[in-house]
């Protein structure tokens, strides 16, 4: 629990552009993931103002992309905090465990895309933030 905002990272994935065709990004489990990839999942369609997120993971590990359109992720140790816009489908921010996480402003049509370290369970997530920062000793 006791990783802080700067252990996260923005990580460019490779890209490869093509005039003709479009472009194409590559995300590769131990190799732009320093993880293996258990679970993914999508957030769309969020309503104007509202935000996702909410909480932090005891072990799970996250990749978040911004599969389409941009949405700000604001990132708390308890003691710093750190907001990362994603608006490029070419970079991803690594979220270590025991850092809380909210995104928000999402734009319209957004798309955050979520690669994870783990299946879900329960008792991984901390949905509470006095219980988070108690675990945090902070």
């Amino acid at each position: 629990m006791k990783k802080s905002v700067y252990d996260c990272s923005l990580v460019e994935l490779p890209r490869h552009p093509s005039d003709r065709l479009g472009n194409l990004s590559v995300l590769q489990t131990g190799v732009t993931v320093p993880f293996d990839v258990k679970r993914v999942f999508f957030i769309y369609d969020v309503p104007g103002g509202e935000s996702r997120g909410g909480h932090a993971h005891r072990a799970i590990s996250e990749f978040i992309v911004a599969a389409s359109g941009s949405f700000s992720v604001t990132l708390d140790d308890g003691t710093n905090r750190r907001t990362v816009m994603l608006n490029r489908p070419y970079l991803g921010l690594l979220v270590e465990p025991g850092v809380w996480l909210t995104l928000d402003d999402f734009s319209s049509g957004a798309v955050a895309l979520v690669f994870t370290s783990d299946y879900f369970t329960h008792s991984d997530h901390i949905k509470d933030y006095s219980e988070f920062l108690r675990l945090r000793g902070e």
